[in-house]
This record gives C-alpha cells, sequence and structure tokens, in this order.
C-alpha cells in the first residue's frame, strides 16, 4: 500500500515510518528540514521536502506520492517551549489550516483514507467517569487552552468531514518513552529530577498517558483497520498527578515533589498547569480496542515508567 507520512521524523513519525516498511508499505515521508532527508531515506522511505503551511509544498509532495492513505503527525511540540501560549502557537496553525491543505491535497490524489493525530485530554472538566469520545469538548476553556482545543476541533472536523475520504482521528494521550518529555533527557523528566515539577492541590487531574510504542502501533492498526470515526488512543489506567509525579520521582531517584496551590501554579506557571493537574479526567479506551484492535504493551503507566527508565 502507498502510504504519506505528514511529519515522518518526529516523535511519533519516525517509528510511524520504520514500522511501516517493515510491514511492506511503499512509504513516502514528508520533512521540513531538508537535514533530515537522510533519516527517512535510512528508514528506507522516500523522503519529501515539505513544510506544512506551504499549500504549493503540501500539494507538490502528497500528488507526487499518490498516497492511498495519508498519516498525519505533523507537528512543532519538539522545539524549546518559552511559554505554553509561544509553544502551541504554530502547532495549533498546523492542526487547523495545515489540516484544510493536506486534506485538499488528498481529495485530489484520490486518497481514501487518512488517519490524524488529536489529543485525548481536551474534555470539560467535571464528573467522575472516564470520558469517551462523545464527552463535549472544553470549548470555553481560559486561553491558552481554548485556542488549542479550538485548533484541535477544526482538524477533527476536516479529517472527518471531507467527502470522499475516510477519516480517523487518533487521539493520543500524554506521550512517554523514547524522545517525548517523559523519556530519558525529556523536559518533564529533568524537571521531576531536579524538584521543579510540582503536585498542584490535591493532585487530581487523571492524565491519559500512552507510551509512544503503543500509540505507534495504534496508528499502524488504523490504517487499514476501524470505522471512520475518532478514537482515544490512551492506556488503561488512569494516573492522577499526585500519584504518577511521586512514583516517577522515586524511579529517577529524586526528591519527593513539592505542592503548590491552585492560586500558586496558576501565577506561576499558567492556567494549564490547573486544568492538568486537578480537573483532568481519565478516559477511556474501549473504542480503540474493540473496533482498532488496540493492544498495549504497557497498559499501566506504572510498568511503562519502570521500563522507559529502568
Amino acid at each position: 500500500m502507498r502510504i504519506f507520512v505528514a511529519g515522518g521524523t518526529g516523535v511519533l513519525g519516525r517509528p510511524l515510518v520504520e514500522a511501516l516498511v517493515d510491514r511492506g508499505h511503499e512509504v513516502t515521508a514528508s520533512t521540513h528540514r531538508s537535514e533530515n532527508i537522510s533519516v527517512v531515506e535510512a528508514l528506507g522511505a522516500r523522503p519529501a521536502l515539505m513544510d506544512g503551511l506551504d499549500e504549493a509544498a503540501v500539494r507538490r509532495a502528497v500528488l507526487g506520492a499518490a498516497p492511498e492513505v495519508i498519516v498525519n503527525e505533523i507537528t512543532a511540540l519538539s522545539a524549546p517551549a518559552r511559554d505554553y501560549a509561544t509553544w502551541l502557537e504554530l502547532t495549533n496553525r498546523l492542526r487547523s489550516e495545515g489540516t484544510r491543505t493536506l486534506m485538499a491535497a488528498a481529495r485530489e490524489a484520490g486518497t481514501r483514507r487518512v488517519v490524524s493525530q488529536s489529543a485525548s485530554f481536551m474534555t470539560e472538566p467535571g464528573g467522575s467517569e472516564p470520558t469517551d469520545e462523545s464527552t463535549p469538548l472544553y470549548l470555553d476553556a481560559p486561553e491558552p487552552i481554548r485556542s488549542h482545543v479550538q485548533a484541535n476541533i477544526a482538524a477533527e472536523a476536516l479529517v472527518s468531514g471531507t467527502p470522499e475520504i475516510e477519516g480517523v482521528v487518533l487521539r493520543y494521550g500524554f506521550l512517554y518513552g523514547e524522545g517525548t518529555a517523559i523519556g530519558p533527557g525529556g523536559d518533564w523528566a529533568i524537571g521531576v529530577a531536579s524538584g521543579d515539577l510540582p503536585i498542584v492541590g490535591e493532585g487530581t487531574g487523571h492524565y491519559p498517558f500512552v507510551h509512544v510504542g503503543d500509540a505507534v502501533a495504534a496508528t499502524v492498526q488504523a490504517v487499514d483497520r476501524g470505522r471512520p470515526g475518532i478514537y482515544n488512543v490512551v492506556g488503561d489506567e488512569p494516573a492522577p498527578q499526585a500519584d504518577w509525579l511521586p512514583y516517577l520521582a522515586e524511579i529517577l531517584d529524586a526528591p519527593p515533589p513539592r505542592r503548590i496551590s491552585v492560586a500558586e501554579a496558576e501565577e506561576q506557571i499558567g492556567v494549564q498547569a490547573v486544568y492538568y493537574g486537578t480537573q483532568l479526567r481519565a478516559a477511556s479506551n474501549a473504542r480503540a480496542r474493540s473496533e482498532l484492535g488496540l493492544s498495549l504493551t504497557y497498559p499501566s503507566w506504572r510498568e511503562g515508567f519502570r521500563e522507559v527508565f529502568g
């Protein structure tokens, strides 16, 4: 099968390209950096140099690949974070403007199916039951959370609503593992090791973690399995901040994380720290298990963290 991976050298893109090539697919992978062309070639894929916001470049790359399936993994989340809003700004544009351009090119190329990433951690606060794909999203969130939610919604609507294309949206959880923030040398791991990452309030926010390898495996499944629609790709076990932060600190032989109040978190870090740390609800992966055949190597973040940092 001819597959085009947009964002083929990122945290998810690189192992995804490798997995698809290993399964015998004919893969074209895009990168916006010329120095990554050799990386794509080493993975056994055909490189395409493409800025995700350059309409002409996207059209040229997609039409040249003539893919049966497109997998969209483009983000700008690996860039250093000066502040949360600035960090998300380019990714928000890639989700909204970039997805519109990619879907137009996909339709022109006769692509049958598009699999695109989104996020599972953008649901309304409140309620004790795990969220699913129908749970209302946090549309009235404070900025900069609201802009990110809106960008994801725009991308999801484009993927799901483009005529003649099977649109599959994968709402990944917080990724951990090689190359991620929660991996060796990652920002969160460094913050925990140095004692700079605090528990907010009671730490009741439930993080939907997923190992990067499990996210890749789910994406490979979604290439040719599952009905069009939205799927949460998350682990089985909810991870309250008050549980996972001390657990990771223990693994890293770091001091126990400090606690700060909600007011301190909002002032010192931002409103996102309050949302994730105290309001985020657990997410269910039941639909992905039943329809995509989601099978997790690391169903629990506890086991996964031990493996990553063991």
